[in-house]
């Protein structure tokens, strides 16, 4: 990846990383007025940030969250005696004459900091592996696959724009999100040899659309009553799980008023 498409990345990531806290906060400060305009300006962001990277950069599909999380147990450094054993040259496993299984060396054992249960061998395996997954070049969209990505992107500000059309109660925003959602993983689907990190994207936003029964206004019509009696019975009757759904019971008036935790 270039410098520049780098940088659009860091800022994508910053504005998915602060966007509910900035909603909520500017709401406490500046009212409603001020939470819908902070609302509108950081969807407006990241849509000018993605239609950049999908038709300048020619990133393809893109995830979210747009840098993958480093994972710290696997690009753990080797503690400095680690590396004086590698350098002088000790065997780092030993096998077995008669299982011929292999095992680790007392002498290599590494140390407490980067200490893993699998073998070297294993373990050098999964980060090439890995590796190789991170690296692998965005897949080529076609015309319909761009246009697909491009309804995903653009998606939440036409949410936005029907709300302050029809309001907030009208079921027409509610309907214009899923076709579009729908429609970008329907002409999605045809593309075919997709890299892990893609396939675990579509897989996502498939998985999303669960959603819609947890939205407004489907949400205070049709699910809230259901969900609400699931919940106080599974409290009730299954031993211990009342610690989990009673919270659960109590956050969910206080996350259907956020927008970024249930539309963005």
């Amino acid at each position: 990846q270039s410098l520049p498409q780098q940088k659009l990345l860091t800022w994508l990531s910053v504005l998915e990383c602060v966007e509910v806290f900035a909603e909520m906060g500017t709401a406490m400060v500046w009212g409603e007025m001020g939470r819908w305009t902070i609302i509108v300006l950081i969807q407006l962001a990241k849509a000018i940030l993605r239609l950049l990277l999908l038709l300048w950069y020619k990133a393809g599909i893109q995830t979210s969250p747009p840098i993958v999380p480093l994972n710290r147990e696997q690009q753990q450094p080797l503690h400095p005696q680690d590396m004086e054993d590698n350098s002088s040259g000790k065997d780092q496993t030993y096998v077995g004459r008669r299982s011929s299984r292999v095992v680790r060396s007392l002498q290599s054992t590494p140390s407490l900091q980067s200490r893993h249960w699998g073998s070297p061998q294993q373990r050098e395996e999964s980060q090439s592996r890995r590796a190789e997954e991170m690296n692998q070049p965005p897949t080529p969209l076609g015309l319909q696959e761009t246009i697909a990505e491009s309804l995903y992107i653009t998606r939440p500000l036409l949410h936005l724009l029907s709300l302050g059309v029809w309001g907030q109660r009208s079921w027409k925003p509610w309907l214009l999100s899923a076709v579009l959602d729908i429609s970008s993983l329907s002409l999605l689907s045809d593309l075919k040899d997709l890299n892990r990190r893609e396939r675990a994207e579509l897989r996502r936003r498939t998985i999303l659309l669960l959603y819609y029964l947890l939205r407004s206004p489907f949400y205070d019509r049709y699910s809230e009553g259901r969900i609400l009696l699931l919940l106080r019975l599974l409290a009730d009757y299954v031993p211990g799980v009342g610690f989990v759904t009673r919270p659960l019971m109590d956050y969910l008036p206080a996350w259907q008023k956020i927008y970024f935790y249930n539309w963005g």
